[in-house]
């Protein structure tokens, strides 16, 4: 069930039993196996796309899967205009994955959806906005949860790729 990983990638194996231990989720073939997959990406993946990726991996097993990676905070989901769930790892940021307080760009193009500095998002815009909601609204309103996406086209779609 878990992807074949060259060399090269077995630090990403390492890194998913390490996200899934320090999270307390129970480590299985295909949690880390989808992890890996999430950790190597450079966008968030739909269920096809990971499935397509560990086809040996059942449907039902990859839902649930990705289902504790996010209950756990490992993973975030991201709905698309199309009304596809699109899944990303919080790669190296502990701090910032229960928060779910980062941004994301949307090709209007292909759909493909991409997580931007979580650094940035999750210290500076939370605090930015609430003093935006204060000054707008009055006091006593209080953003607990951000959801930002950029929309516009990839580099591909652009015609920009190299």
């Amino acid at each position: 069930m878990v992807p074949d990983l060259s060399l090269p990638s077995k630090t990403l194996l390492a890194e998913a039993d390490r996200q899934l231990r320090a999270s307390g989720v129970r480590v299985t073939a295909s949690r880390l196996g989808v992890l890996c997959v999430l950790l190597r990406a450079r966008r968030a993946l739909t269920h096809q796309e990971i499935h397509d990726d560990i086809p040996d991996l059942d449907r039902v097993t990859l839902y649930r899967t990705l289902d504790c990676l996010t209950e756990h905070g490992i993973t975030h989901k991201i709905s698309g205009d199309d009304r596809v769930f699109r899944y990303a790892s919080h790669q190296n940021t502990p701090q910032a994955v229960s928060s779910h307080q980062h941004s994301h760009f949307k090709c209007t193009r292909c759909a493909q959806i991409f997580c931007l500095d979580e650094s940035l998002s999750a210290k500076q815009l939370p605090d930015t906005l609430n003093a935006s909601l204060q000054a707008i609204l009055g006091t006593g309103y209080v953003c607990h949860e951000l959801e930002l996406t950029i929309k516009g086209w990839c580099k591909h779609c652009a015609g920009l790729s190299e």
